[in-house]
């Protein structure tokens, strides 16, 4: 066997023009999407060497950052927000044939007997806003809030309904909420990542899809931050690295990088740099914002904090206060907690026990420091609970045509109650909105145009509201 003769022949048979097309045309064709790309983000007024730098959006905004706590697994907004005296009038009997007529539930018989409310209402604050007994701290706030009892979605699981709250859309890959908006915003902190995660309880079921930047460029997704140790991996230097050493290899590093992205025009080569940057400044800035020995005994009490070293949920609305004084633009939290398929009574009590009083706490920290009125805060689940009993006689399944959340803050009309649902809490009677309809309000509330903040990918212009959404105008201050 000749090999040297069978290399040439190879060799002769693959160096031609049919060849140079079919293999060379990704390499040309990456140049001119790089180029392209490039020529993009100039116009939109984003720089390659800071992506993450603030900018401007349509018109002058109302609010200028989010803080979105979301309670994973589906409070149920029949124990917490919505009073059903009716339902309590009918609790064992079977709910009326029409309506679950065309109605799908997640796990039980739709047939099944209708359950009473377990907790007590009592209309609060000058609004006279409807919250149940287990919320005695948000009852306080309920003149700073405005609560929806109308939200909708078309998801009837917990990780199709996160990612539709958080992205728009049920499928992964699509940008979330947080990653839009630091798109869209930039940042203004250069030692802290522009959006940040922080979770108590356990993971989502819908994972990192609920924060992740779906085909934006990745410096646009979610950093989680740890609960214990280093608030991210890896943060603290190896032994016998120093700061000085850590330095001089990021330098050369960044050399190499950055002549890459004069060449190419890459934004993945700036996300690269960026968070290569962003990682050496987090291990100052980021020990110190975990620090809560800076905070007063009274702050720490207000938020129900017994030990500043405790991860909990209480912990997180102080640090997500912490994070957005230092100009994080977005923080979300996430508790999943609130999947009362049974032991509904014990364990709505026991989670708004666990998220009350920092959820209240936040709300009042963020005005006594004059930062409400330009921050927006979100506080909800996925979808609601059935009218209908699960477990027994202490649970409810999924409920995706009816829930309820609460928002605050930056051009949001506090006080106000939103919508009205029907006597059982099984349908939307007046006032419904759509999860597309809440992200185009955020997204007002944030100074966007919600059919011009857009993203193209794979051929067309994406948004969060894809082509749906409309302005929820009667929550708007």
């Amino acid at each position: 066997m000749n090999t040297n003769k069978e290399l040439q022949a190879a060799r002769a048979r693959y160096l031609t023009r049919r060849w140079f097309l079919r293999d060379c045309g990704i390499g040309l064709a990456g140049i001119a999407a790089g180029s392209l790309l490039a020529g993009e983000a100039r116009a939109a007024g984003r720089s390659l060497e800071n992506p993450l730098a603030p900018r401007q959006p349509h018109y002058t905004a109302k609010a200028k950052r989010v803080i979105y706590i979301f309670q994973a697994g589906a409070p149920s907004h029949l124990e917490l927000f919505d009073n059903k005296p009716e339902l309590a009038k009918h609790n064992g009997e079977l709910p009326p044939a029409e309506l679950l007529k065309g109605y799908r539930a997640a796990f039980i018989n739709p047939n099944s007997a209708l359950l009473g409310p377990k907790f007590k209402f009592a209309k609060h604050g000058q609004c006279g806003m409807e919250l149940s007994e287990v919320l005695p701290h948000t009852a306080k706030i309920a003149d700073d809030i405005c609560l929806i009892r109308t939200m909708q979605t078309e998801a009837v699981n917990h990780a199709p309904a996160q990612i539709m709250m958080n992205s728009g859309s049920q499928q992964f890959g699509r940008p979330a909420f947080g990653s839009w908006t630091v798109y869209g915003l930039g940042s203004e902190s250069a030692d802290l990542p522009g959006f940040v995660v922080l979770t108590s309880a356990k993971g989502t079921s819908g994972g990192a899809s609920n924060y992740g930047c779906g085909f934006l460029p990745t410096m646009y997704g979610g950093t989680p931050f740890r609960s214990a140790g280093d608030p991210v991996l890896y943060l603290s230097n190896p032994a016998g690295i120093d700061q000085d050493s850590q330095r001089a290899s990021l330098d050369a590093l960044n050399r190499l990088n950055e002549q890459s992205l004069q060449a190419d025009a890459d934004p993945e080569i700036a996300a690269r740099i960026q968070s290569y940057e962003m990682a050496y400044r987090l291990q100052t800035s980021a020990p110190e914002l975990m620090d809560l020995s800076q905070e007063t005994k009274a702050t720490l009490d207000s938020y129900g904090i017994k030990s500043p070293k405790d991860a909990t949920f209480s912990r997180n609305c102080l640090l997500a206060r912490r994070l957005i004084e230092r100009g994080v633009r977005f923080v979300q939290l996430f508790h999943e907690a609130w999947d009362q398929h049974g032991n509904l009574t014990a364990g709505v009590k026991q989670n708004a026990l666990d998220t009350d009083q920092a959820s209240a706490a936040l709300i009042n920290d963020l005005k006594q420091r004059g930062l409400l009125k330009d921050t927006l805060v979100i506080w909800g689940g996925e979808f609601g609970r059935t009218p209908m009993v699960q477990g027994g006689n202490d649970g409810r399944d999924h409920h995706n045509r009816c829930f309820s959340l609460w928002l605050a803050g930056g051009g949001i009309k506090a006080g106000h109650t939103h919508g009205q649902t029907d006597d059982l809490g099984f349908n939307v009677a007046a006032d419904l909105v759509h999860v597309h309809d809440l992200h185009a309000t955020l997204q007002h509330l944030l100074g966007f145009d919600h059919t011009r903040l857009t993203y193209r990918f794979q051929g067309r212009d994406y948004r969060l509201t894809d082509v749906h959404g409309k302005i929820v105008k009667e929550i708007l201050a």
